[in-house]
């Protein structure tokens, strides 16, 4: 049975479904190692992280 690396990202609740398909598939290739370090590196910021955090788009616009 072969590693899928995006299978244990989403299991550990990586949101990789919303990555563009490139970046999918750069961490498609992904080896069992890295992903667990991705995954650990993410349980610890989500340990210190008081909630979640999310990206946003602003415009200004100068008249």
């Amino acid at each position: 049975m072969t590693f899928d690396a995006l299978a244990a990202l989403r299991q550990a609740g990586n949101p990789v479904d919303l990555l563009t398909t490139a970046q999918r598939d750069v961490l498609a290739g992904l080896t069992e190692q890295e992903v667990a370090v991705l995954n650990s590196v993410k349980q610890r910021l989500d340990a210190v992280s008081d909630a979640e955090v999310e990206g946003h788009s602003l415009v200004i616009k100068i008249a």
